[in-house]
């Protein structure tokens, strides 16, 4: 077998079966095999960080199984795709099968500034999102100081503060400054590693780096970095070994002078469930707040996504400035909830967005706009009425008991809290009998997959969010 294509496929499957999906979803299924102008195979990650840990954890098999399959005994490399370009993929593995994408590989172009990926599976595994940029990015009076710091950290500026530490409410901003930083500082050295995670994900690979006893490869990933951004930070609260790790990580990191960022919901010392000395240390550098936006730059967002959707083709013409302003007086919340709302406008307008009236605008977002303030759903009004369904009391869901009757319950209960409520891991099971907040990170996964499997339970979700919902 000589065709890379088919070797490729080939091996990705065997070394699927042989690295467990989760492993194989992250790090090998949203790279791409390429060719450089000497002839040599290279796989291509989506982030440095990948690039290392395929490095340190499957490249000598994948290169066992090449070999044994290419007649031609060629080797395979890996590098990020900051430091080969932007060439488009000559194989991209999706799913563990790889789709041809031109009739042969194509050689690598010269290095880019410019951010890249290779779909959008490809985006998520390095943990961005390819429209989090600073061209993305409005400016209001809520956000300027924080979006001018994070332009000076990208920059790799001397004279930076660290760590620095953005906080301010749910969906107003701190995720889009963090993927914008990571961007910007890749895209001005590309040489650089540059690690983004949220705090969910530090915990799980922590914990998982835990069980498989390579904790020291994990730290090493991490302490290498140029720069470390850790997003939702709170969700490290409750969990003292997690912490642990995260103090030494950042002790370190700062030592050698590399730049860290976080984000919270709160300021640091607000972190109650965070042990105080990673308090001390998160605080040390400089929070800059990211406020709750205006109605001047809620209408500049709308604007802006209308104008990215146009760009898309989704509609055509201009939304009249009666439309948006009714639109943002009665999408109270986020901007996340005001996207989504210019969103369900746009894809029922489409071409005759210019040609929407006030009263036609109200008509196709339904129950997308809302009459007055937001009502706020509770943890305590989540397990009650969960209990009233299943015919259980309250105290059935704070209590020990795992039966399935209570457990599955339990966890609806902790899936709807983390949906309709702005509380943390941490916070949900101290109010659900003082449990782990991985019991809770696990409750919450749970419900996800059932959803997909079990009919009843979607039935159940559906019925319990439409009650709480009024």
């Amino acid at each position: 077998m000589t065709d890379p294509n088919r070797i490729w496929n080939e091996a990705s499957l065997r070394l699927r079966a042989e690295i467990g999906d989760g492993p194989f979803s992250s790090y090998i299924a949203p790279s791409a095999v390429r060719m450089d102008s000497a002839g040599q195979l290279i796989l291509v990650t989506p982030t440095a960080y990948a690039r290392d840990w395929v490095r340190k954890n499957a490249l000598r098999r994948m290169n066992e199984l090449w070999l044994g399959l290419d007649r031609l005994n060629r080797r395979l490399d890996v590098r990020c795709r900051a430091e080969v370009g932007s060439a488009p993929p000559a194989s991209a593995v999706i799913g563990g099968n790889v789709v041809d994408a031109t009739p042969r590989l194509a050689a690598l172009a010269q290095p880019t500034v410019a951010p890249v990926a290779d779909g959008a599976r490809a985006v998520r595994a390095a943990g961005l999102q390819e429209r989090l940029t600073f061209d993305s990015f409005v400016e209001g009076q809520g956000n300027a100081f924080a979006l001018a710091i994070a332009k000076q950290v990208a920059s790799w500026a001397d004279g930076h503060f660290n760590p620095v530490f953005f906080c301010g409410p749910y969906g107003y901003g701190k995720t889009h400054l963090l993927n914008a930083i990571a961007w910007e500082a890749q895209r001005l050295r590309p040489e650089a590693k540059v690690v983004y995670l949220t705090a969910e994900r530090f915990l799980s690979t922590f914990v998982k780096a835990m069980q498989d006893r390579s904790t020291a490869a994990f730290k090493e990933s991490l302490r290498s970095a140029d720069m470390l951004l850790l997003d939702d930070v709170q969700f490290v609260g409750g969990k003292a070994s997690t912490q642990e790790e995260l103090l030494s990580t950042l002790t370190a990191l700062i030592e050698d002078g590399k730049r860290i960022v976080f984000s919270a919901d709160r300021a640091p010392m607000a972190l109650t469930e965070v042990e105080p000395r990673l308090r001390s240390h998160l605080s040390a550098g400089l929070t800059c707040p990211v406020e709750a936006g205006d109605r001047a730059l809620k209408i500049a967002v709308a604007q802006n996504r209308l104008k990215a959707l146009s760009a898309l083709g989704v509609v055509q013409g201009e939304a009249a400035p009666e439309v948006l302003a009714q639109l943002v007086d009665r999408t109270p919340g986020s901007m996340r909830e005001l996207e989504g709302a210019v969103n369900t406008l746009a894809a029922a307008a489409g071409s005759r967005l210019s040609s929407v009236s006030v009263d036609e605008a109200s008509t196709l977002l339904g129950a997308a706009l809302r009459g007055g303030p937001e009502r706020r759903i509770t943890v305590d009004e989540i397990q009650k009425t969960v209990a009233d369904h299943f015919n259980l009391k309250q105290a059935d869901l704070l209590s020990e008991r795992r039966t399935r009757s209570v457990a599955r319950p339990r966890q609806m209960a902790m899936y709807l809290c983390k949906q309709h409520t702005t509380r943390s891991y941490p916070d949900i099971g101290r109010r659900f009998g003082g449990r782990d907040h991985t019991t809770v990170l696990h409750g919450v996964r749970k419900i996800e997959e059932l959803m997909a499997q079990d009919d009843q339970i979607a039935r159940d979700v559906e019925a319990l969010t439409r009650k709480l919902r009024g």
